[in-house]
């Protein structure tokens, strides 16, 4: 059943934080285009795996249930949920990015927005790494 539940784990980590590291960073651009079809397309699809990335995170305890008081095990899932967070933030940034692309106001050009979204992308995708680093050399 370990097994199992590492391959859920892995499979969830590979399928999901890649699509949604990509997808965030890859925003700003269509922002600064002003696309708004294709930042809605953005929007949904963050939302969707953002969602699914919680299957990594649950995955992760079940396979780490015997192992929760280690140090590597508790700043993981620290970091991951940290980085879940912001995640919600990007998601909202977005959000709000679209609502100013399709107001008639001339002005909202969405660039709060678009500094906000690649800062935090980058942070998102460092501290999944982090996490990525401490699963491999952490674990016993």
């Amino acid at each position: 059943m370990t097994d199992l539940l590492l391959w859920l784990h892995i499979g969830f980590a590979i399928f999901t934080l890649g699509p949604v590291v990509a997808v965030t960073m890859s925003t700003p651009r269509f922002i600064r285009a002003r696309n708004v079809d294709v930042l809605r397309y953005l929007h949904k699809t963050t939302r969707i795996y953002a969602i699914a990335s919680v299957g990594v995170f649950l995955f992760g305890v079940l396979v780490g249930l015997e192992y929760l008081g280690r140090p590597y095990l508790t700043v993981s899932m620290t970091l991951f949920i940290v980085a879940a967070v912001l995640l919600a933030v990007v998601e909202r940034d977005q959000r709000a990015a679209l609502r100013a692309l399709t107001s008639e106001d001339p002005q909202d050009d969405a660039k709060v927005q678009t500094g906000r979204i690649a800062t935090l992308s980058g942070l998102i995708t460092v501290l999944w790494m982090v996490v990525l680093v401490l699963m491999v050399w952490g674990n016993p």
